[in-house]
């Protein structure tokens, strides 16, 4: 139950630390699967993108840096509050990165997060591992809402958002700081029996 509250929790604490983080697939020959430690170099060649770095909170200089916030993911992932993934091909290297973040289990919700490398873009890579993402943490995770929150000047990611199914529910004013400065964010939202 949630704390102090007759209602009960929307999914147990303890399912997302119990169970082995899935790897899913996709549908266009790629994979989601959980984050290696011998992934830093594509981390740190996504920190060094200036889109991923302009739209995503990634800063990582050095290989280190970049095993320590990959062993950090799945130190998350086990305290229930997020799971991330590599969207990869097959025994191949990661071209992405989506996932949960702010996973309110008992709450029902979590945000999704996501990011491509420039060779992964425009091919529909990331509407389809949002879509699978979504199915996985209403039905599998048994999650009741997810959102998908970006700037109002990323119209990419309005496009995903829209091709995925998510609604667009409002603008959020000055909601996220980038290096530019305050941001408006564009709010979308999926909710259980959504699709």
């Amino acid at each position: 139950m949630m704390s102090g509250s007759r209602i009960p929790a929307v999914v147990p604490a303890g399912r997302m630390a119990e169970a082995e983080q899935p790897v899913l697939d996709l549908p266009n020959g790629l994979e989601l699967r959980p984050w290696r430690l011998s992934d830093a170099d594509a981390l740190m060649t996504a920190a060094r993108d200036p889109d991923i770095r302009r739209w995503n909170r990634l800063s990582v200089e050095t290989p280190e840096e970049a095993r320590r916030r990959i062993a950090r993911m799945h130190e998350r992932r086990r305290a229930e509050l997020s799971t991330i993934w590599a969207v990869a091909p097959p025994g191949g290297e990661p071209v992405g990165l989506a996932g949960w973040g702010d996973v309110d289990l008992a709450g029902g919700s979590a945000e999704i997060v996501y990011w491509l490398l420039p060779a992964a873009r425009g091919a529909g890579v990331a509407v389809e591992a949002v879509k699978r993402l979504g199915a996985w943490a209403l039905d599998d995770l048994g999650l009741h809402r997810l959102r998908l929150c970006h700037s109002v000047a990323n119209p990419a990611s309005c496009r995903v958002a829209d091709k995925a199914g998510y609604s667009l529910e409002g603008t959020m004013r000055g909601a996220l700081l980038h290096a530019d400065g305050w941001h408006d964010e564009h709010l979308h939202a999926l909710v259980r029996g959504d699709i």
